[in-house]
């Protein structure tokens, strides 16, 4: 097994507690889903938020899935003039098997972040 860090990214209508842990949650599903992820494999996993959101923690979102055994951290992100408003990033640690392809994923409006990565879309 080796450790690796899988990134991803969402973005939210508006700063609204419920939203952010729909969006979150919906990120962290489709992350672990696409990568086949049990929580045994996660080592940690941070979470930053652009200025714009304050409503509520992404790590709660975590934690009603039921990772509350992995440690979870909330940020700021840097505050870019021109940069997306309302964005939620996630950047999960894990351990998984050296072939095994690290799938990146960035919905909603975060699909803008990276659009060299079109499987992550």
């Amino acid at each position: 097994m080796r450790l690796r860090a899988l990134r991803g990214a969402t973005t939210v209508v508006e700063n609204d507690a419920d939203a952010i842990l729909d969006a979150t949650e919906e990120l962290l599903r489709e992350l672990i889903e696409r990568n086949g992820l049990a929580q045994e494999d996660m080592v940690s996993c941070l979470f930053t938020c652009t200025d714009d959101l304050d409503a509520e923690f992404p790590a709660a979102a975590a934690r009603r899935l039921g990772l509350g055994a992995v440690p979870l951290l909330c940020s700021r992100e840097i505050d870019v003039p021109g940069s997306l408003p309302r964005v939620i990033r996630v950047m999960l640690h894990c351990y998984a098997e050296p072939s095994a392809e690290a799938r990146h994923v960035y919905l909603r409006e975060a699909v803008a972040l990276r659009r060299d990565l079109q499987e992550a879309q």
